[in-house]
C-alpha cells in the first residue's frame, strides 16, 4: 500500500507536524508530497493519504490548496483512505476551530474516500467546528496557540491509531 503525506511545505506549523508524523509512523516509506508542487495524477498513485492543512482566518482553507481542490473534484477516490491533521486555535477562533480539517473530509469522503484517523473532542474547548462528527473530529486537530504542551502525545496517539 502507498502512502504519501501531503501538505504545503511552505506551512512551518504544519509542516512541523508533518515531519513528527513521519518520525512517528511505523509504516515505512511514506513519500513526502508538497501542495504546492502535486499533480493530480501523481496524488492519485497513492491507496493512503495523509493530508495536512491549517484553517485561515474564518474557517477557509489555506491558498496552497486553491488549485488542487479544484482539480480533484469529479475524481474517484474510492478505495482510498485518507487521514487529515491541521491546525486550529480554540481560543481566537472558537466557532469554527479546525474548520479545513472538515472541509478536507467533507470533500474526500464525497469523493468516495473513507475517512481514517478521528480524534475525541475530549480536551478541546470550542464552539463550532466542521470537523465535528458527533463527538469526535474529523482528523487530528492541534492547537500550537493554547495548548501546544498537549501537541506531541495527541500526534502519537493519533499516528498509532492509523
Amino acid at each position: 500500500m502507498k502512502t504519501a503525506i501531503v501538505y504545503s511545505h511552505s506551512a512551518k506549523k504544519t509542516a512541523l507536524v508533518a515531519n513528527q508524523i513521519k518520525a512517528m509512523a511505523s509504516m515505512k516509506g511514506i513519500e513526502d508530497l508538497n501542495v504546492d508542487e502535486l499533480s493530480v495524477e501523481k496524488l492519485m498513485d497513492y491507496d493512503r493519504l495523509i493530508i495536512g492543512v491549517s484553517t485561515w482566518f474564518d474557517g477557509e482553507l489555506p491558498r496552497n490548496w486553491d488549485e488542487l481542490v479544484p482539480a480533484i473534484e469529479d475524481l474517484n477516490f474510492k478505495n482510498k483512505k485518507v487521514a487529515i491533521f491541521g491546525n486550529g486555535n480554540q481560543v481566537g477562533y472558537p466557532e469554527n476551530f479546525g474548520d479545513a480539517v472538515g472541509i478536507m473530509a467533507d470533500l474526500f469522503e464525497s469523493l468516495g474516500a473513507e475517512i481514517i484517523g478521528k480524534t475525541s473532542i475530549e480536551g478541546y474547548t470550542f464552539e463550532a467546528s466542521r470537523a465535528l462528527r458527533g463527538k469526535f473530529l474529523a482528523g487530528l486537530v492541534l492547537d500550537f496557540e493554547n495548548q501546544h504542551q498537549l501537541n506531541e502525545e495527541r500526534i502519537k496517539k493519533w499516528v498509532n491509531g492509523l
